[in-house]
Parts: structure tokens; sequence; C-alpha cells
């Protein structure tokens, strides 16, 4: 068979593992947040070779940044003091939202001959009202396709009469031999920094017109974040390359509205999709915050990216 599945127990945790034979990807999914925490392909030589941060290392990190690739929702970054009001209503939360301390128990796989996926699916009842107050659902899914993974939020209301309002993403990291080693190539186009001192917006951005290639940005500041607005970015891919190592991703952000460079300044480099942005330091209303994504009574939203990953030998 040209896929296979299976479920492994690991330090406390359920894992899906994921393999495609043929392309030599492999991708496995922790139940725990439904975060993918590794994004592997074999070499020449059989070994599996992780593209993620801290790939398949499910230990407690010692220091800096512990996750993968977490998944955001059903707000992203932060909300200030860890509160907001929404509809009037105060909901509480920490640093992207809920979903990434919620264990996904509905889970399906589908092997077909042209592709492979897990399905995780949380619904309203799951969902405490101080974390989030309206009947929301969401299904999320990794597929492999050929030789790329797919990964597709799709959310349900299912209030009659009132419209949802939401955010969410994927903050995956990408390996590194050292913070000074990596690349990241983007995409030419018309891009809207948004400035965010202190982790909360300032209302400040700026316009920048790029004509394509390396990263524009001083790495230095990268543990302060860069996040941008894709305005005018016609072709929304974004290459991640690290040359001692031979890793290459390339990330397709065709749906995604923004994206957020960050690292903490170790062997890594988030590229994290965004369908929202952080709070301001002036906070609004959860509904009027910047980026805030709606849904219409009985409405659906569905949104991803592609990563598509590759050794030089």
């Amino acid at each position: 068979m040209k896929y296979s599945h299976r479920k492994e127990e690991r330090q406390g945790r359920l894992l899906d593992v994921l393999t495609d034979e043929e392309h030599g990807l492999r991708i496995i999914v922790s139940r725990l947040g439904a975060e993918l925490v590794s994004l592997a392909r074999r070499n020449a030589r059989g070994e599996w070779i992780g593209f993620l941060h801290r790939d398949n290392d499910l230990s407690n990190a010692a220091e800096g940044w512990g996750n993968h690739a977490t998944v955001m929702g059903y707000f992203l970054h932060r909300l200030k003091e860890e509160r907001s009001l929404y509809r009037g209503q105060e909901i509480r939360g920490g640093t992207h939202s809920f979903l990434r301390h919620k264990v996904f128990t509905n889970v399906s796989r589908d092997l077909r001959s042209d592709t492979a996926a897990l399905t995780y699916r949380i619904s309203p009842n799951e969902i405490e009202a101080e974390e989030y107050p309206l009947k929301v659902s969401l299904t999320l899914t990794y597929a492999l396709r050929g030789d790329a993974l797919e990964v597709q939020f799709h959310f349900r209301n299912h209030e009659s009469k009132l419209t949802a309002h939401l955010e969410f993403g994927l903050h995956p990291g990408f390996t590194a031999t050292s913070f000074d080693t990596f690349q990241l190539e983007m995409p030419a186009g018309r891009y809207r920094r948004w400035f965010s001192p202190g982790n909360y917006l300032s209302g400040e951005t700026e316009e920048i017109d790029f004509g394509g290639g390396e990263m524009p940005f001083d790495r230095a500041q990268l543990p302060g974040s860069y996040i941008l607005e894709l305005v005018s970015v016609p072709d929304r891919t974004f290459v991640f390359r690290d040359p001692p190592s031979g890793r290459r991703v390339a990330v397709d952000l065709a749906t995604a509205p923004y994206v957020t460079l960050w690292s903490d300044g170790g062997s890594f480099l988030c590229v994290e999709p965004c369908w929202g942005l952080t709070d301001r330091h002036e906070q609004r209303a959860f509904e009027n915050k910047d980026g805030i994504q709606s849904i219409e009574p009985g409405g659906e939203l569905t949104a991803g990216c592609t990563l598509r990953s590759n050794l030089r030998e």
C-alpha cells in the first residue's frame, strides 16, 4: 500500500503517524492540540530527516520555544491581559487560545490511491463558554497529496441568528543548523507591516513594496515578530532554506491574509499563516479586532495552506 497509518503512544501522548511510502514523506500528529510534531522525508540512506523545530521530540525543552507547529484558534497571538469582551461576554485565554490545550478525541483517517488524510474535529460542547461562547465547530485536516502536505481549517457556525467571529492559524517552526544559517525568500508584492511593540498592536503600519527575494528584515529583530498583511501579493509562496543541512520548505499561503515571521533566536524560523491579528494595546471588543474573520449564521469558513518539503542530498 502506498499510504500507511498507525497510532502510537509515547510520553503520555497519543500520536497518529501517516506515511507516504512512494514519496518518502511522513507526518506525525499529536492528538493534544492536533499539533503536527513531525514533518519528515526519507533521505537516500533511508533515514527520516525532520523539517520542524524539535522534530518528533516530545520532551520538555530545556530553554526557548518548545513547540513544533502549534494550531492557533479561536483567536491567535494574544488577548491583552488574557481577557476580552465578545458581544459583552467575558472570554479568557492564554497565548494562541485554547485549541493547543484540547485533546482531540474525534479523529478519522482516509486512505485513497492518490491522497491520505487525518481529520481532527472539535464540537461546541467541548468548548467552555469562557473560552468561546458561540456554537462553532472545527474540522482540521492534514492531507498528503503528491509531494505536499495540505492543511485545511473548516469552521461551521451552528448559530441560527448570530454571526460568529474568530481568528485562527498555524504556527510551524522550521528547523535550521543555527539562527544565522536559515534564509527566507519572499514573493514580490505589496505588504503592510503591523507594528506590535510588547506583543500588542500599536496601530502603526508601514507599506512595503517588495520586488521579491531574500527577506528584507533584520533577523536580529525576529524575536519581536514581523506581522505582515499580504495586501497585493499574487504568488504567495514563501521559501525557507537552510543551506548547511539542505532543507527546503515552500509554504503556499494562497488563502491567508497575514503571515507572521518569528524566532526567539534559536535555530529555527516560524512562518505562520494567520487569519487575524493580535490585540491592540488599546483593546477593542473581540468582534471588532483587527483582522477578525466572520461566519454568517449557519455558514462555513474554509481556508488553509500547503507545505512542500525537500532535501538537497
